[in-house]
C-alpha cells in the first residue's frame, strides 16, 4: 500500500505542533521593518493554535504590537543532527488574547511561568497562520494550508469543556495510566508523566520539559466517549507490560 502523503505530513505537523515547548519567533523591527527573531516557549489551545506569553518590555513584542505579521518555527527537538529532523513553520499574525482557557493551556505546560504571567507588562498571544511550511525529512517538503494542522473543534463544545476537570482527574487519580500511556504505547523512558491537554484527536503527556501526543483510535467529541477511549488505552497499554 502507498502512504498518503498527505496525510502523513498532517499528522507530523499536527504533532511538532503540539509537542513543541520551545520555538524560534520571528518579528518585523518597528520603523525598519528588518527582520528580529528570538526563542519563546510556546503553548496550544485547543485547536492547536500556538500561544506564548509575553511581556512588552521585549523587543519581539514591540515589534509584533506594531506589525503583528509574525512566523514561528517549531523542531522535534531531538537529539543528533537538527537539520535531519522534522520542523515546521508557520506563518501569519499574532494578537494578545484574554481567553482564560488561553491562559490555562499555556500554564499547564509551563508553570514555572505562574510566577510572572499575571504581571502588567505580560500577556498571553495567540498565532493566527494562514501558511504552514513542514519539512518532514528528504523529499519530503510541503505546504499545508491551516485547517489541514489545526484540530476542527466545531463539535466538541462538550469535551472543551470537560477538559480541565478530566485533566485533573487523570493526574490525580490515574498517574499509572498516564505513566503507561508513555513507556508502554509511545515508547518514552519512565518518568513523572502528567496530562496537560486534551482534544478531539488525542491527549498530551509531559514530563519536564518533554511532551508527547498521543492519537486517539477514534475522534472523541464529549466526557463520555473520552473515558471509554481512555478506558481503551489504559488496557492496551498494560497488557503489552504483561
Amino acid at each position: 500500500m502507498i502512504p498518503d502523503q498527505d496525510h502523513d505530513s498532517r499528522m507530523v505537523a499536527r504533532k511538532l505542533l503540539r509537542e513543541a515547548r520551545v520555538g524560534a519567533l520571528a518579528t518585523l523591527v518597528s520603523g525598519s521593518g528588518d527582520p528580529y527573531c528570538s526563542l519563546v516557549n510556546v503553548a496550544t489551545a485547543a485547536d492547536g493554535a500556538p500561544l506564548l506569553l509575553l511581556s512588552t518590555l521585549a523587543i519581539h513584542t514591540k515589534n509584533l504590537l506594531a506589525d503583528p505579521r509574525v512566523s514561528l518555527m517549531l523542531d522535534e527537538r531531538k537529539p543528533g543532527n537538527p537539520l535531519e529532523g522534522a520542523r515546521v513553520m508557520l506563518s501569519g499574525s499574532i494578537a494578545p488574547t484574554s481567553d482564560a482557557a488561553a491562559a490555562r493551556a499555556y500554564l499547564r505546560r509551563h508553570p514555572e511561568a505562574e510566577m510572572f504571567a499575571g504581571f502588567k507588562d505580560f500577556a498571553f498571544y495567540r498565532v493566527e497562520f494562514t501558511r504552514a511550511h513542514l519539512v518532514a525529512g528528504f523529499g519530503r517538503i510541503v505546504d499545508l494550508a491551516p485547517e489541514a494542522v489545526l484540530t476542527d473543534i466545531a463539535d466538541a463544545a462538550e469535551l472543551i469543556a470537560a477538559e480541565e476537570g478530566a485533566i485533573a482527574h487523570m493526574n490525580a487519580d490515574h498517574a499509572d495510566a498516564l505513566r503507561l500511556y508513555a513507556t508502554r504505547l509511545l515508547g518514552a523512558a519512565d518518568g513523572d508523566w502528567r496530562c496537560v491537554g486534551i482534544d478531539p484527536d488525542g491527549i498530551e503527556l509531559q514530563h519536564g520539559r518533554i511532551a508527547l501526543r498521543l492519537l486517539f483510535p477514534q475522534r472523541v467529541t464529549g466526557p463520555g466517549p473520552l473515558r471509554a477511549v481512555l478506558k481503551q488505552q489504559a488496557d492496551l497499554a498494560r497488557a503489552q507490560a504483561g
